[in-house]
């Protein structure tokens, strides 16, 4: 027979399970830790040992916004000379992000593109995006062999020999230079632009769909600069037009 459970009995139990879950929290956490990812060379390293010496990162920034170009960037790392602290744009703090920009333009091959409000409008914003990618690439200084795409699509105009890497501005140091210099590019556009727009805040929202921008949409109205063909932008147009009519 099983003895009644005394409150102080009872107490450690519950102390114990607390423990026991803790525990199992913090092996949680340590095992996000080990699983985090680090960008290195080893991409790069691999398309070398197929035969490949010129290997260039490309990635893009800018498909969200409702407003602004979409942005890409294609950089050739030096080997003999990877800066420090290179990482998904994303997680970098902003003052590390402007070093780093600096810091890459100053070692590496380094070509930025763009693609309009316009062509967005016109083609899609994935397709925007592709070509963007694909003008980058073509900007640089020497053409690559190789190339290196954040995500998992190749640009359907891209002729030159590559692959697509999931995440890959969290695991090749090329596509983190990219990502950070497209980043750093793009959100210097939107303070030029929101001077000369102001009251949409694209100078700290970079035209992505904050709070405060929709309400500046509903009260300023579209601009130029707005892509037409995302919804929330659409809508506004619309009810213009039904409110004229």
């Amino acid at each position: 027979m099983r003895r009644p459970l005394t409150h102080r009995t009872a107490k450690l139990a519950r102390a114990s399970a607390l423990a026991f879950f803790a525990c199992g929290r913090a092996s949680d956490r340590r095992r996000r830790d080990m699983t985090k990812l680090v960008p290195d060379y080893t991409f790069e390293t691999a398309a070398m040992t197929r035969g490949f010496a010129r290997i260039a990162g490309v990635d893009e920034v800018g498909r969200g916004p409702l407003a602004g170009p979409v942005t890409a960037a294609a950089v050739v790392l030096d080997p003999s000379n990877i800066p420090d602290g290179l990482n998904d744009s994303k997680v970098l703090t902003s003052k590390k992000r402007e070093g780093l920009f600096d810091i890459i333009l100053s070692c590496a091959d380094v070509s930025i593109a763009h693609a309009t409000v316009d062509e967005i409008d016109e083609l899609n914003i994935l397709r925007a995006s592709h070509l963007a990618m694909e003008r980058a690439v073509a900007g640089l200084a020497t053409p690559p062999d190789h190339v290196l795409i954040d995500g998992n699509m190749t640009p359907r105009g891209l002729t030159l020999p590559s692959e697509t890497i999931i995440k890959g501005d969290a695991r090749s140091v090329s596509i983190s230079a990219a990502s950070i210099i497209a980043k750093i590019t793009r959100d210097r556009i939107m303070v030029d632009l929101a001077q000369q727009f102001p009251g949409y805040g694209w100078e700290t929202n970079a035209g992505y769909p904050s709070k405060s921008h929709r309400l500046a949409l509903q009260n300023l109205g579209v601009t130029p600069h707005h892509r037409r063909s995302f919804k929330p932008v659409h809508n506004i147009l619309y009810q213009q037009e039904n409110v004229s009519d």
